[in-house]
């Protein structure tokens, strides 16, 4: 019955541009019935007033302009559930326009994740990484052997290094030592003379503060 319906109005039409057909049509109808409202309540208020003008002295008249304002009143009533039905209508067409692009762009997105996840897996996603782990270790190595020192192909050996460079320190504090030993001392003139095989005691404190100083330069 639904298939003979749709074919007597031109065959499936769009669903999402039906919806919107119908939301403007029922829109349309909401105006015409506001307008219609508008019209029936100056007519009941026409009545009124005229029912209050005669209720004294002409009641057949008053009678008459309260019956038609009673007749008015329902009318507008009958406008007002109408109108009420009809926001219902467009609020639920809204609703289910709304939820129908809803669940298109969600199909949508689950279609797009399918297409990825189809040429994706978990499988893939480790082989990847692990390249991707090597690669950047053959860079860190590249890298470092880039970066590491070129000694002419000699290869030096620290601790042998150290010990030539204490023997070499010590020489040079004995050198100094011995010139320090051979520092002309002087002799005071007068009588009572040191014998040349004692020094006198400032000068071996002069000799001390020499190999002192020595050493405090040999130590920086």
């Amino acid at each position: 019955m639904m298939a003979s319906f749709m074919s007597y109005f031109g065959g499936r039409r769009d669903p999402k541009q039906s919806s919107r057909d119908a939301i403007v049509t029922l829109r349309q109808q909401l105006q015409m019935i506001e307008k219609k409202e508008d019209y029936l309540q100056r007519k009941v208020d026409e009545e009124l007033k005229k029912a209050k003008a005669n209720a004294v002295t002409n009641k057949p008249v008053a009678t008459q302009a309260l019956k038609r304002k009673k007749l008015h009143e329902q009318e507008l009533d009958r406008l007002q559930n109408t109108r009420f039905q009809l926001e219902i209508q467009v609020n639920t067409l809204e609703s289910a326009s709304f939820n129908a692009e809803t669940m298109a762009a969600m199909k949508k997105a689950a279609g797009a994740l399918s297409d990825i996840h189809g040429t994706l897996n978990i499988e893939r996603v480790d082989a990847t990484m692990a390249e991707i782990q090597e690669h950047m270790q053959v860079a860190n190595e590249v890298s470092e052997a880039i970066s590491a020192p070129m000694n002419g192909g000699l290869e030096l050996d620290d601790a042998e290094l150290k010990a030539e460079l204490d023997e070499l320190e010590q020489e040079e504090l004995n050198e100094r030592l011995v010139g320090a030993e051979h520092v002309p001392v002087h002799h005071p003139a007068g009588p009572s003379r040191v014998p040349e095989t004692r020094r006198p005691v400032a000068v071996e404190d002069d000799e001390e503060a020499q190999l002192k100083e020595l050493q405090a330069a040999l130590a920086m």
